[in-house]
């Protein structure tokens, strides 16, 4: 298996056992985690409409997070709306088409300060964020879902643009930082005809999506890399083998049936083609002597078998085929 080590072979043979790799032990595994991470949430939501909504003090305790499993839950709450510490979330998508969601601050009636997603606004021609109602005054109770705090992986900071502060993921904490007061972890997500709801958020596709058929399929794929790179690796060495077998001189042996340059062997004039024909030739009248055909003559000597010519008669001469010729 020398040509395993070729730095061709060797490159070859480490790409298919990185896919393999890759394949078993993170391609694979995430879509499995995506599958269960739909499937959980699916479940979750499903168990939403079956809870009636309860007040968000006794789901989640002041100064705790919410818990995973809360996620979607029905909760109340009770406050006012602090209309100036206000941020929207920009590249969203709602629908299919682009989006800003509006992110609220609010103060419960137990003192806490709880982040309200109010809903999602379109863009405007300059896709900049348009004109949207402000958040009513006085003592309101809203009914809402409890999400967890989303991330954003490349921790883009605040900013503002066009009089509106603008975050990159739907954050109590990014929001606390852009308005400058403490908030709570987590955020209420308004359902339809709440006190300054905008655009309703739809809820996710029940659909637990293609990632269980995707797992599978990339743990298919890492098989049959290996098994061909298996199969390439015998189809090699088959190849190899026969050619090692093969003789260096394909002319093996002449035609008396020994092989050229070996003891006995002698070059001349009986190797010769017209020597092989006449040869050939021979054994054919042998042949037909023995099944008792006349034997064909082959020239003069004391050996030829010639057929008897008829005796001349006295006194008269005749040809060599014994004609009488006067």
């Amino acid at each position: 298996m020398r040509f395993l080590f070729k730095p061709g072979w060797i490159a070859f043979v480490l790409v298919v056992i990185a896919f393999a790799v890759a394949c078993y032990t993170l391609l694979a595994p995430w879509q499995f985690r995506r599958n269960a991470e739909r499937s959980l949430e699916n479940t979750q939501i499903s168990a939403s409409f079956a809870n009636p909504p309860r007040p968000l003090a006794e789901l989640v305790p002041a100064g705790s997070a919410p818990a995973a499993s809360l996620a979607w839950r029905q909760a109340s709450v009770r406050g006012q709306y602090l209309a100036d510490e206000e941020a929207v979330v920009r590249l969203r998508t709602v629908l299919g088409r682009p989006a800003f969601e509006v992110l609220t601050a609010f103060r419960t009636d137990d003192g806490r300060i709880v982040a309200v997603d109010r809903g999602y606004v379109r863009p405007g021609e300059d896709r900049q964020v348009t004109e949207y109602p402000p958040a009513p005054g006085g003592t309101v109770t809203l009914v809402g879902r409890i999400q967890l705090d989303e991330a954003d992986p490349q921790h883009r900071a605040s900013f503002t643009s066009g009089g509106h502060r603008q975050l990159y993921a739907a954050d109590s904490q990014l929001l606390a930082a852009s308005v400058g007061t403490p908030v709570a972890p987590g955020y209420l997500e308004l359902l339809d005809g709440q006190p300054g709801g905008l655009g309703v958020l739809p809820l996710p596709d029940s659909d637990s999506g293609p990632f269980l058929s995707y797992a599978w399929q990339w743990l298919t794929f890492g098989a049959m890399a290996l098994f061909g790179l298996g199969y390439f690796i015998r189809l090699e060495l088959l190849q190899r083998r026969g050619a090692a077998d093969e003789p260096d001189d394909p002319d093996e042996g002449s035609a008396d049936g020994l092989d050229e340059g070996a003891p006995g062997h002698r070059e001349g004039p009986a190797d010769s083609a017209p020597a092989r024909a006449l040869s050939a030739r021979a054994s054919l009248r042998a042949a037909l002597r023995g099944a008792g055909a006349p034997a064909e003559p082959t020239g003069s000597g004391p050996a030829q078998s010639a057929a008897p010519r008829p005796e001349p008669a006295r006194g008269r001469l005749v040809d060599r085929y014994g004609k009488a010729r006067f």
